[in-house]
């Protein structure tokens, strides 16, 4: 990394720490890259990943649009479309080192990734970092809504709930 400027633009991943995810079968670690160097309107984050583990559970984002790049290993990408409708249909794509995928927002691309093969999967996963932000988790019939820092911004953030697709309130009770 240069010393030229105080400003965090250039980031070396070997100079940032792992963040680690442990939920059963979904364990990986993430280095915010797009953080760490000052980006606004665009996230960058490095993941390793063992084989047979996944990251987050299915998912759509309604305001954000993402994008995986594989540097080595191999993944699983599932993909379902229409996920509003439950339909159910969910494609498998093997993706190798080179390999890009665009997931924009919406029910049409919900997304989760999983490791294969034998070697330890090491991807980026870039993504726009608009707010407010809903995320959809398909499997689980629920939601998360955030508001105040984009995705992967959590000390800025004033709402960061997660709940059932079927919770509603009237807007005048109470």
């Amino acid at each position: 990394m240069s010393d030229d400027s105080e400003d965090a633009t250039v980031v070396s991943e070997s100079d940032l720490e792992w963040d680690e995810y442990d939920h059963g079968d979904r364990q990986f670690r993430r280095k915010q890259l797009g953080v760490a160097a000052g980006g606004e309107e665009l996230g960058t984050s490095l993941y390793e990943l063992e084989p047979g583990n996944r990251t987050w559970p299915r998912h759509y984002h309604a305001g954000n649009e993402e994008a995986i790049y594989v540097l080595g290993g191999e993944l699983t990408l599932y993909l379902e479309r229409g996920a509003d409708e439950n339909d159910g249909e969910v494609s498998e794509h093997v993706l190798e080192p080179g390999d890009y995928a665009a997931l924009p927002s919406g029910p049409d691309h919900a997304h989760e990734v999983e490791a294969r093969g034998d070697e330890t999967a090491r991807f980026l996963v870039v993504s726009t970092m608009n707010e407010p932000d809903l995320s959809v988790l398909v499997e689980r019939d629920a939601a998360m809504l955030f508001a105040g820092g984009a995705p992967g911004n959590y000390e800025d953030r004033y709402i960061s709930k997660t709940v059932d697709l079927d919770a509603e309130v009237d807007y005048w009770d109470g």
